[in-house]
């Protein structure tokens, strides 16, 4: 499958709601999908690391990073403990960093950009709050779907065989 969102907008359309964000791929899977876990941090990225570093099995880490690229939120150390927890995807309001590296990794990642300096870790953020992006409240739990052509939030999970 190359295109994963125009067939749940056809199939799903009133279950399906896109999510406003102008993101980039930077991961080695580029269609990705799973229960949705929250964190709102600046500048910091210690939830983030700390969230990655325990069992996601099938989930997908939504960063609110304050739209900031001035400081990267992940790198390939925190990406390869993605990778090794088992979540699905990372999809940060923010910047990343090891964007060579992270495209070699069996992970989804989508960021607003690229900035080579990392954060200082404070301990700072919160997590399953809700976050806004646009007009769309995107919640812990909810489930998220990404590929080429964006992202787009249901608040259950979709049937994927329903789909041509």
């Amino acid at each position: 499958m190359l295109d994963l969102l125009p067939e749940l907008f056809d199939t799903f359309p009133e279950q399906i709601q896109l999510l406003p964000l102008p993101l980039k791929q930077y991961g080695g899977h580029h269609i990705f999908w799973g229960e949705v876990v929250t964190v709102q941090c600046y500048e910091d990225n210690s939830m983030v690391k700390q969230l990655l570093a325990r069992p996601g099995k099938g989930k997908v880490l939504v960063v609110d990073g304050g739209a900031s690229c001035n400081k990267a939120l992940m790198g390939d150390l925190i990406g390869q403990s993605a990778v090794d927890n088992g979540w699905a995807g990372v999809v940060i309001n923010g910047a990343i960093r090891d964007a060579g590296a992270l495209a070699q990794m069996p992970l989804g990642i989508k960021a607003l950009a690229t900035v080579p300096i990392k954060t200082e870790r404070k301990g700072a953020g919160e997590v399953n709050c809700p976050l806004l992006f646009g007009n769309q409240t995107v919640l812990s739990g909810m489930i998220i779907y990404a590929d080429d052509n964006g992202l787009a939030i249901s608040d259950t999970a979709l049937d994927l065989s329903l789909i041509s």
